[in-house]
């Protein structure tokens, strides 16, 4: 690794942990001395990043320092080649479109021997089960969620039995053959995903939930008992 490299990589490790991380882990994860990590953070500060701690207590990326611009590794490539690939199988048609127009802007901002790992990666996603059809346009959804507006849906559950919900939609999960809206229902006054192939209407609102979906979304998170990335949800709980 290069000392250029280095210093990204410590940027990004930096960047990752919202709270004071040792040197000392720092150094294990870089697999560099101890002195290496404090005379590459004084070379970062050095250069504007604004990096506080010291030795002893640890230190925190402060936000506002911007990275080199798309300076990705070889893996980072990989995953961001065989993830757009899914999207475009599996996403609608403005999800599909927007994979393959951001791998676009991507290869065009890349360095030249990295436009060429993006040209040939050997990853390939699979065709995977088709999406059961839906009635709704999950585009609707995602202005919602945008704009933190309230839905109106008619839910079909798994008796047959069509009943109407306004709902505050705060994500959408993508399972192989299923989409799942998470949202809170005002029917049941708490959290419910709601499979999208089961939605027979749905209509956008103007009435904004009264809550931020950022503080709605970590709680049903905490709810689930997931942390970090979302993790797995029940596809149909009504």
């Amino acid at each position: 690794m290069s000392r250029a490299e280095r210093l990204l990589a410590l940027l990004q490790l930096l960047r990752r942990h919202r709270g004071p991380v040792s040197g000392a882990q720092l150094a294990a994860e870089l697999d560099v001395s101890l002195r290496t990590v404090y005379r590459d953070i004084e070379s970062l500060v050095g250069q504007g990043a604004a990096i506080e701690g010291a030795a002893g207590l640890g230190f925190v990326l402060r936000p506002g320092f911007l990275l080199p611009p798309l300076m990705f590794t070889e893996s980072e490539i990989e995953v961001l080649s065989l993830g757009a690939q899914w999207v475009v199988r599996q996403g609608d048609a403005e999800l599909s479109a927007a994979a393959e127009s951001a791998l676009a802007r991507i290869r065009t901002a890349l360095p030249d021997h990295r436009r060429h790992d993006l040209d040939h990666v050997g990853l390939l996603a699979g065709p995977g089960r088709a999406a059961l059809p839906g009635m709704v346009d999950l585009a609707e959804v995602r202005r919602a969620m945008r704009a933190q507006t309230k839905l109106r849906l008619g839910y079909c559950d798994k008796a047959g039995t069509v009943t109407e919900r306004l709902v505050w939609p705060i994500g959408l999960g993508f399972f192989d053959q299923v989409r799942v809206l998470i949202a809170w229902c005002e029917l049941r006054d708490d959290f419910r995903h709601f499979r999208a192939d089961r939605i027979r209407t749905m209509s956008e609102t103007e009435l904004r939930y009264p809550k931020p979906r950022r503080m709605l979304l970590k709680l049903w998170r905490d709810r689930e008992g997931l942390t970090g990335v979302p993790g797995a949800i029940t596809a149909d709980r009504s």
